[in-house]
């Protein structure tokens, strides 16, 4: 049997599925603190202690330069995965508290890790190179990694077209550009806060912004605050795109304003990659905002003239099937 463990910033999914790709059973828990997420992760992988797995593979976000391709974990692998939290902050850490879990329970089940940024590792030099001095990108790994990618490849397979827009709307955000089923842009970049207004993270801003917050906050209190502090939740205090509406029905205007903005920074981008990929096909939603919210969908594309002869879809990802058929494909 193979089980697959997604471990998200808020939450915990898991999938054990058969040989044939038949889902077993499954379970799915939200952490609210991260406090409680260790806690959490022990009761969700302890209701498994009674199935025979072969085999685990692992959603991790950040891959850096060194992980391109699903790879097998060792104790070595595990070292250099937590070399790139910080590049990840809101998600490495509780992908690598998954793998040291399963470790712990599973020993001798084989663990491969599949990486959120496999699917950009090969975007044209000029949709993933950073306008810096060349030293300082080769020394550092500047470049644009892309996330969301087990997402964004799945659904576009689904959704066929040979020049696609995905929309992957959620917790965290983002936007890929997608030709002929390889990806050519990606709205996140070096980390998962560049791009489109999320939940917590502010995206795309301007750099003298970080610089002056940096002077005059300090750095971690820096990246804490665009991690976590900002985005839809710095402008109106929201947690999540449900309590967002709710407060809009109560008239709420800086609900309303932090709505418009996520709004607007998705269209951007839309017509953008429209322009990128020399028209569009196929624009395709998922993630629990883009397929869940029909409301969130008609605003972003309403208006939208150039996508008169595009197919609008709205397809349900499933990064674990996608992680198990990974697995029994290879």
């Amino acid at each position: 049997m193979i089980l697959v463990l997604n471990c998200g910033s808020q939450s915990i999914k898991w999938k054990v599925f058969s040989e044939k790709l038949q889902v077993l059973k499954e379970g799915k828990c939200d952490v609210s603190s991260a406090a409680d997420y260790e806690k959490e992760l022990d009761n969700e992988i302890g209701k498994l202690k009674d199935f025979e797995i072969t085999l685990i593979g692992h959603r991790v976000v950040h891959g850096g330069q060194k992980f391109v391709a699903p790879t097998k974990i060792s104790t070595d692998t595990v070292m250099e995965l937590e070399k790139l939290n910080d590049l990840a902050p809101l998600h490495n850490p509780y992908n690598i508290l998954g793998i040291k879990t399963c470790t712990k329970l599973f020993d001798t089940a084989p663990q491969i890790a599949f990486f959120d940024t496999e699917f950009f590792a090969n975007l044209p030099e000029r949709a993933c190179t950073y306008a810096l001095p060349e030293n300082l990108n080769k020394e550092f790994g500047f470049r644009r990694y892309g996330f969301h990618g087990i997402s964004h490849e799945f659904v576009s397979k689904k959704a066929g077209g040979r020049k696609i827009i995905s929309c992957h709307l959620g917790g965290g955000t983002s936007i890929a550009a997608i030709k002929n089923g390889k990806a050519v842009d990606i709205s996140m970049g070096f980390t998962p806060m560049e791009g489109l207004v999320m939940i917590t993270r502010s995206g795309s801003i301007d750099p003298g912004i970080i610089l002056k917050m940096s002077e005059k906050l300090g750095a971690e209190k820096t990246k804490e605050i665009l991690n976590k502090k900002s985005g839809l939740k710095g402008i109106c205090g929201a947690n999540n795109m449900l309590e967002v509406l709710d407060m809009i029905k109560n008239s709420d205007e800086k609900a309303k304003l932090a709505l418009d903005v996520f709004v607007y920074s998705i269209q951007k981008y839309i017509g953008a990659y429209f322009a990128i990929l020399g028209g569009c096909d196929v624009l395709v939603f998922t993630g629990a905002i883009g397929s869940g919210s029909a409301k969130i969908r008609n605003m972003i594309c309403k208006d939208l003239n150039i996508l008169d002869k595009a197919k609008i879809l709205a397809i349900e990802t499933d990064e674990e099937l996608a992680i198990a058929t990974k697995i029994k494909n290879n």
